[in-house]
C-alpha cells in the first residue's frame, strides 16, 4: 500500500474501466449510483459476478489435452505426462534463455452468466524446482468476435527457474490486460465478454521427471456498474475470528528489491495472516534466507513469493491466491462480493477475507491515512455491525486489530468511483477480495462459499 494519495497502475486501470457510463447492459450511472438515502425500498442486487473453476477429475478430463493428464485423488489435478514439444523462453527479467518441455490443456468454453467488462483468472498449483506454468485467456465478445490469446500470468512458486511475471502491452483495440485483469476498453459501447476459455501450459526442464500439478483453474467475470456510493446493508450476526496479526510497517526498508520493502507489503502481509489462520507454517529451512534480525520473517517470505517482476509489486491478486494455495490443504480464489452481508456469511462459517479498497484519510474514521490501494483482512463484525479488520498498515502487530464504521467501510470497498485528495475522479475496486479456504471445506463452509458464488 502507498500511504500517499498517488496513482498506481491498478488505480489507472480502475479509472479507465469506470470512466464511461455503462449503457449497453441496460444500466445508467443514475440508476447504478443509488445510495442509502435513495427513495423507495432497496431491491436485491442483480448478480454482478460469475466465478467459475475447473477442479474435479471430470473437469480435468473435459478439456483438450496435448501432453497433459488428469490425475485422481483427494485433490484431483492436471500434470505433464508426455511433452507436446520443446520451446525456448527468454526470461525478460534475467535475460536468460532456456529450453523447456511443455504440454497444454485448454478448458471447455465457459459462457458467462454475467457478460463481463472485467475478468480475473486465478489458479492453484504446485511447481517443484525445474517447472513453471503459463495461464492464458481467450474470449468471445458479445458481438461474436474473438479476443486474441492473452497471457494472464507466468508463474512459479519459487524464483529459481523463472521470475514470475504478468505481461504488459496486450490488447486488440477493444480490450486490454492490465497486470492481472482483462478489461473491456470502453464499457459505454455495450461491448462485453460473453464467454472465455483458459489455456494452461505446463513447463519442465528437458529430460526431467518433475511436473507442475494444477488443482484449480478458473476466472471471475464481472460487470460492476459505475457508482460513487452503494446501498447500506443491515448488520448481521456478530462474530470475530482468531486471525494472527502482522504489521507490514515493521518491515519498512527490508528487502527493497521486493516493491521497496514493507511499506508496500499490505497484500502479502494479509495473505500470511490468513494462511497461518488455517494452520499454514513455514519451516526454518524455507525462512533461512531471511535476515535473522528481522521479526516475522514469514512476512518477508510472503512478499518475495508473491512479487510480480513486471508489475514491480507484491499486489498481483492471482499471485497472492496462488501463494496461499502452495500451503498443504489450502486453496485460494480472487472474486468480487456484493455487500458486507456476504462477508458476514463467510465470517459466520469461519472464513476470513482479504479485501481491496482505496480512500482519503477523511473517509475511514480511525485509519489515520489515505491510500490509492490497500489490502486488509476482515476477521469479524461487532454487535453493531461494524467491521473488525486486521489492518497491516499499523505501526506494530499489537495495533493491527481495528474496528471501522460499517457504512464507511462498505462504501470505500464496493464503490468503483471516488474523489481523491485533489478532487479528481479516480477508480475503486468494486468489491474485490481474496478468499483462502480449505481444499476440503466443511459442509457449512461449502454452503457459505456457494452463497457468494464460489465453488
Amino acid at each position: 500500500m502507498s500511504r500517499a494519495e498517488q496513482p498506481s497502475r491498478r488505480t489507472v486501470l480502475a479509472a479507465a474501466v469506470v470512466a464511461a457510463v455503462v449503457t449497453g447492459a441496460g444500466r445508467t450511472a443514475a440508476s447504478a449510483a443509488t445510495g442509502p438515502d435513495a427513495a423507495g425500498p432497496l431491491r436485491a442486487p442483480a448478480r454482478l459476478v460469475d466465478n467459475h473453476a475447473w477442479t474435479t477429475f471430470t473437469d480435468w478430463r473435459s478439456g483438450t489435452a496435448h501432453g497433459t493428464r488428469a490425475v485422481a485423488g483427494l485433490r484431483p489435478g492436471l500434470v505433464l505426462a508426455v511433452p507436446a514439444g520443446t520451446t525456448d523462453y527468454t526470461d525478460p527479467h534475467t535475460g536468460t534463455t532456456s529450453a523447456w518441455e511443455y504440454a497444454t490443456w485448454t478448458s471447455p468454453v465457459h459462457r458467462l452468466t454475467v457478460p463481463a467488462t472485467e475478468v480475473i483468472a486465478s489458479w492453484n498449483a504446485d511447481t517443484p524446482a525445474g517447472t513453471w506454468i503459463q495461464v492464458e485467456l481467450k474470449g468471445t465478445y458479445s458481438d461474436g468476435t474473438d479476443t486474441p490469446w492473452y497471457v494472464m500470468g507466468r508463474w512459479a512458486a519459487g524464483d529459481q527457474d523463472i521470475r514470475r511475471t504478468s505481461v504488459d502491452d496486450q490488447g486488440d483495440g477493444r480490450s486490454s490486460v492490465w497486470t492481472d485483469t482483462f478489461a473491456v476498453d470502453d464499457a459505454s459501447t455495450g461491448l462485453r465478454l460473453a464467454s472465455y476459455r483458459l489455456r494452461l501450459t505446463l513447463h519442465r526442464r528437458p529430460g526431467g521427471g518433475a511436473t507442475p500439478t494444477v488443482w484449480r483453474l478458473g476466472a471471475m467475470g464481472s460487470d460492476v456498474p459505475d457508482r460513487f456510493t452503494v446501498p447500506a446493508s443491515a448488520p448481521g450476526t456478530a462474530k470475530e475470528l482468531a486471525v494472527p496479526r502482522y504489521s507490514q510497517n515493521i518491515h519498512v526498508g527490508q528487502y527493497p528489491e521486493y516493491d521497496n520493502g514493507g511499506e508496500a507489503w499490505c497484500s502479502p502481509t494479509s495473505s500470511q495472516m490468513i494462511v497461518e489462520y488455517w494452520g499454514g507454517r513455514l519451516t526454518e529451512e524455507q525462512l533461512s534466507w531471511v535476515d535473522p534480525a528481522y521479526a516475522d520473517p514469514q512476512v518477508c517470505h510472503a512478499a518475495r513469493h508473491t512479487y510480480d517482476y513486471q508489475y514491480s509489486g507484491c499486489g498481483n491478486w492471482p499471485f497472492n491466491a496462488a501463494y496461499a494455495a502452495t500451503f498443504p490443504g489450502l486453496q485460494g480464489v480472487v472474486t468480487r462480493l456484493h455487500s458486507l452481508t456476504e462477508l458476514e456469511t463467510l465470517i459466520a462459517a469461519g472464513i476470513p477475507a482479504i479485501t481491496s479498497q482505496s480512500f482519503r484519510a477523511d473517509e475511514l474514521t480511525g485509519a489515520g491515512y489515505g491510500t490509492s490501494g490497500h489490502l486488509m483482512t476482515v476477521i469479524g463484525f461487532t454487535a453493531d455491525g461494524d467491521v473488525i479488520a486486521n489492518d497491516p498498515a499499523s505501526p506494530d502487530n499489537a495495533a493491527v486489530r481495528r474496528v471501522y464504521r460499517r457504512r464507511e467501510w462498505e462504501n470505500i470497498w464496493l464503490r468503483t468511483k471516488r474523489y481523491n485528495a485533489s478532487g479528481k475522479v479516480v477508480g475503486g475496486t468494486g468489491g474485490v477480495c481474496y478468499l483462502y479456504f480449505p481444499a476440503r471445506p466443511t459442509a457449512r463452509q461449502r454452503r457459505a462459499l456457494e452463497a457468494v458464488g464460489v465453488r
